[in-house]
């Protein structure tokens, strides 16, 4: 994502750079056409884990070297590094229920109109994405269309114009002719990559575009980042989220190296929420020479970044996931999500 592919040397390479290659997920190059294409081993034994770092500080109250529990009225540990101030690290913050809940929503109700997503640049605003993937829907292009894939490729494009495609029975396509134009619902969400709620960002610009229209953040979840970004906040100062992004990472995804400048106000914290699959969250310096720290992402950790670790870049990606004891919990308490939900990493960002 950074950088030329033709680069010869790890030596010319950023710090950064050969940390995003050394945590990339790869495919064996076996041709065999009779076997699964199997992942290669990635070596995580350079990885933080704050999950056992917590386990160990509960038994002994140690701290791995480098590292520090903040000192605050926080009703859980909080844990920092001593290299990297302003950033937080909080394992375990939300419940199993928490988890479930905004799993489900960021899925089904964040995607929807008025809010954004990478698909509107092409399609336009859809509705029950999610649903109409459950159902094997197809989205094909209205006929009676003024637009179609070329005129709708500007990304200034708003969710008043008029909605061009529409979801259809898969059985009804064939009668549409060779020359109707349609995707499946099922690649639709696959190829799902953000949403925004509250103020929408305006990615082609790199700021907030205050005159689209928008959903108004849940307040429940709105309560929710207000508490997690308590340790970042100084005392009698109240964090308020406006805007908030969603990103969906499939296996191997990334959200290359990256900085969050463009709020105002660099005091307040960015809340991370993490729901899902693993991860792992590379946390560089202020240069891309800075070599990155690499610590797991588990669903259910939170993460805060507020004054100088605003400046540094940070970049998140995906990994591998067994079906496990967590999402068997997750189909009990929300109506048996099935293993294509599951096998995602949600990042809930949300900024003041």
């Amino acid at each position: 994502m950074y950088g030329s592919n033709l680069v010869p040397d790890d030596a010319e390479r950023t710090a950064f750079r050969r940390a995003e290659k050394k945590y990339k997920v790869y495919y064996d190059d076996s041709k065999s056409s009779k076997k699964k294409k199997q992942l290669k081993q990635v070596d995580l034994s350079e990885v933080v884990d704050f999950k056992a770092s917590l386990h160990s500080f509960n038994q002994s109250g140690e701290v791995p070297p480098g590292t520090f529990a903040l000192q605050c009225d926080f009703d859980r540990p909080v844990f920092c590094i001593e290299s990297r101030p302003g950033f937080y690290f909080i394992p375990d913050a939300l419940t199993v229920e928490e988890q479930g809940k905004w799993i489900r929503e960021s899925l089904i109700s964040f995607p929807q109109p008025y809010n954004r997503t990478n698909h509107n640049a092409v399609y336009g605003p859809i509705k029950d994405l999610f649903m109409a993937a459950k159902e094997r829907k197809i989205l094909v292009e209205e006929e009676n269309s003024t637009g179609g894939l070329d005129s709708m490729s500007d990304s200034s494009i708003t969710n008043n114009d008029a909605e061009k495609w529409k979801f259809v029975e898969e059985n009804s396509v064939s009668s549409r002719g060779s020359t109707c134009k349609s995707v499946s619902a099922s690649v639709l969400l696959r190829k799902l990559r953000w949403s925004t709620l509250g103020l929408q960002f305006d990615w082609s610009k790199r700021n907030y575009a205050v005159s689209l229209p928008h959903n108004k953040i849940p307040d429940e979840l709105c309560e929710l980042a207000k508490k997690m970004a308590t340790p970042a906040m100084s005392k009698g100062e109240v964090f308020q989220p406006e805007g908030a992004i969603v990103n969906y990472f499939g296996l191997g995804d990334m959200l290359g190296g990256h900085l969050d400048d463009m709020e105002a106000d660099w005091s307040k914290p960015i809340v991370s929420m993490s729901l899902g699959c693993k991860a792992i969250f590379l946390l560089g310096g202020k240069s891309r020479d800075d070599p990155p720290l690499a610590m797991f992402l588990r669903s259910g950790d939170v993460v805060l970044m507020a004054g100088e670790a605003r400046e540094c870049f940070h970049e998140t990606k995906s990994l591998e996931i067994k079906r496990g004891s967590f999402i068997k919990e997750m189909e009990k308490l929300h109506e048996k999500l099935n293993q294509q939900q599951m096998e995602i990493y949600v990042s809930l960002v949300l900024s003041s």
